[in-house]
């Protein structure tokens, strides 16, 4: 099972496959899931920043590294690998079938997503650990930040690329995996992938969005009436 420099492992391959679904891509989805609270304002989002406050710090950051990170950067650095190794022959008219295309847009999306995930986790968590607080995370320091046009545009960029290479990595993990093995099983799991695209790329942009449109007040605003005396 040692990795060789020169060619593909099977085994760590297959791993690669099975990390990107479970944890990383489980995480990913409860990430956006949790982050459109945004859209119920800042009182929501910051009830959701508040609850991962309450563990304790030393359990919070062994289940990061466990869990999220050392998973993570294994498939990370494995999937570079197997993009220094690969051969795209997508410019070629020969080959601009879909499955194709779904190849050499989940490697283009894979690369991005490595350098986007790298500053996303210095200015997020590992800010948090330096400071000792979470107030970069919070709901103003996020209004803030996304209010730049820039930075929200990169953000979208990298949403939508997480979400192709989380979907499309579905379709492939149940090919590598041997779920989906005629061809009509893998057509129905394609069209899975895309389905599940559109709604997680639409999950992750309804999260920014609900950083930068105004909130209005629940408080109901108070009547005062004169009564008329004769």
């Amino acid at each position: 099972m040692s990795l060789s420099i020169t060619k593909e492992n099977y085994f760590w391959h297959k791993v690669h496959s099975l990390t990107g679904i479970v944890p990383v891509g489980f995480y990913m989805l409860q990430h956006l899931t949790l982050n459109t609270f945004s859209l119920a304002g800042p009182q929501a989002f910051n009830g959701v920043i508040a609850f991962f406050e309450s563990i304790p710090t030393h359990v919070l950051l062994v289940m990061e590294i466990a869990l999220i990170w050392l998973p993570l950067f294994f498939h990370a650095i494995y999937g570079l690998f197997i993009v220094n190794r690969s051969e795209s022959n997508y410019s070629s008219s020969k080959y601009k079938w879909s499955q194709n295309r779904m190849y050499t847009f989940q490697r283009w999306s894979g690369i991005y997503l490595f350098f986007f995930l790298i500053y996303h986790v210095l200015i997020t968590t590992g800010y948090k650990y330096v400071n000792g607080n979470a107030d970069n995370i919070r709901y103003a320091a996020m209004h803030t930040y996304f209010s730049n046009p820039i930075w929200f545009l990169v953000y979208a960029v990298g949403i939508l690329c997480a979400s192709y290479h989380l979907s499309y990595g579905v379709w492939n993990f149940c090919i590598r995996w041997g779920i989906t093995i005629s061809e009509r099983a893998q057509a129905k799991v394609q069209k899975f992938s895309f389905a599940m695209f559109v709604i997680v790329t639409l999950l992750g942009w309804g999260a920014l969005v609900g950083f930068i449109i105004p909130k209005y007040s629940a408080t109901p605003s108070v009547t005062t009436t004169t009564a008329m005396v004769r």
